[in-house]
């Protein structure tokens, strides 16, 4: 985790207050509004939300009144209360990047601070909010390749100028949280970032007792997360194939929902996959954890990612993760320890294939399991919260804000 002075002072000392049942709540009174894309509850929810939620639940018990205000899914309360975090839900994909502005900009007089996560296009809280009050920008990973990969040309350079002159002149004077160190490079080396930038990693919750994973057997792999065209899932498909010959009694678990479920099954259907790949959907948290624990690999064939949390989710369960090298899952997998990455020029199948073997071997693959618990424990979210909160804290002070 990178953060330094005294903030790493405060972030250590709410840890500590948290861990042994302090009454002591630094932001009491304080009124957070957290501005993200989506909440936790929709159905293409991911780590970032998972991230904000995270947050927003430490900053509540810190004292804090937090609103989350984020887009809303057909058929959801505009507004609603949850684990007592105000949730108020405006807009679609595109009209939440104006009413987010909007609703901050009508109630500006009741935020003392803002957390404004930028997923590729900012909600421009700086122009909206009164003047001193602090705004935390947090960004998981730059957008300009996914911009290109997923939109018409025209739209992919309007969503990059915005991304990056736009976002980097409005928040020059706002702290900066990303994720993971390559997630921060990318900020300063492709977008040219003008505000000082503070490494927050993810949080993990720690997994409730499953099953002992089988030593041996036949291998499994698993990809659990959200199922969007970025994740690029058909690859991780697609190795029931590729890796046919080698390992014959291969399977693959797809657990998660999106709208990549319908082409994910008939991929499955038409390249003869069905019984050696299996689209799970949606699992609640204890059968998605056996799954995971049972299997040899966890595999993610994304190319953008901030940090990666379902690497450390399946690090917890003692599952290393084949990925992609690539700016966060760099960071997040620890390459020959806790996984491996594969590199410019080499193929997904044939990395899977490498590791695979090396866990054949009951023994280094007790060992792998122990590197990959050990690491997961480094990554919690109360050391995350905490450390939001201590940012928080600072800012309010620097600037004279509600905190005393």
């Amino acid at each position: 985790m990178v953060f330094t002075g005294e903030h790493q002072a405060e972030a250590a000392r709410l840890a500590r207050l948290t861990h042994s049942g302090g009454d002591e709540r630094p932001l009491a009174g304080i009124r957070v509004a957290m501005l993200n894309f989506r909440e936790p509850r929709q159905s293409t929810a991911g780590g970032a939300e998972e991230y904000a939620w995270q947050v927003s639940r430490f900053l509540l018990a810190q004292g804090a009144k937090v609103v989350f205000v984020t887009g809303r899914q057909r058929g959801q309360r505009r507004v609603e209360v949850l684990e007592d975090i105000q949730l108020r839900r405006m807009g679609n994909p595109y009209l939440v990047y104006l009413l987010v502005p909007l609703w901050l900009l009508l109630h500006r007089r009741r935020v003392d601070a803002v957390i404004d996560t930028m997923n590729g296009i900012p909600f421009f809280s700086p122009l909206v909010v009164r003047r001193g009050t602090p705004v935390l920008c947090l960004v998981h990973h730059v957008h300009d390749r996914q911009f290109h990969a997923f939109l018409p040309h025209w739209l992919a350079r309007i969503g990059c100028f915005v991304e990056g002159p736009v976002a980097r002149l409005l928040y020059r004077r706002c702290l900066t949280i990303t994720v993971s160190e390559s997630s921060k490079q990318e900020l300063i080396r492709k977008l040219r970032w003008l505000a000082p930038i503070t490494v927050v990693p993810n949080g993990c919750a720690e997994p409730a007792e499953v099953a002992p994973e089988p030593v041996q057997g036949d291998p499994t792999i698993v990809y659990a997360g959200r199922l969007v065209g970025h994740k690029r899932i058909e690859r991780v498909v697609d190795l029931a194939a590729e890796l046919e010959t080698a390992w014959p009694e291969l399977t693959v678990h797809v657990v998660g929902r999106g709208p990549e479920q319908g082409p994910l099954a008939r991929r499955i259907v038409d390249k003869g996959l069905y019984g050696r790949v299996v689209l799970h959907g949606f699992l609640p948290d204890a059968r998605k954890n056996a799954l995971l624990a049972a299997a040899w690999l966890n595999v993610t064939a994304s190319e953008f990612e901030g940090w990666g949390l379902t690497v450390i989710e399946a690090a917890a369960l003692g599952v290393p993760t084949v990925a992609y090298d690539v700016a966060g899952l760099r960071d997040s997998v620890r390459h020959g320890v806790t996984g491996w990455l594969v590199r410019d020029g080499e193929r997904l199948a044939d990395v899977v294939e490498r590791a695979l073997k090396e866990l054949a071997d009951p023994a280094r693959r007790a060992e792998v399991a122990d590197a990959c618990r050990a690491w997961a424990r480094e990554f919690t979210w109360t050391r995350t919260g905490a450390s939001i909160t201590g940012l928080i804290l600072a800012n309010l002070q620097d600037r004279g804000g509600a905190y005393q």
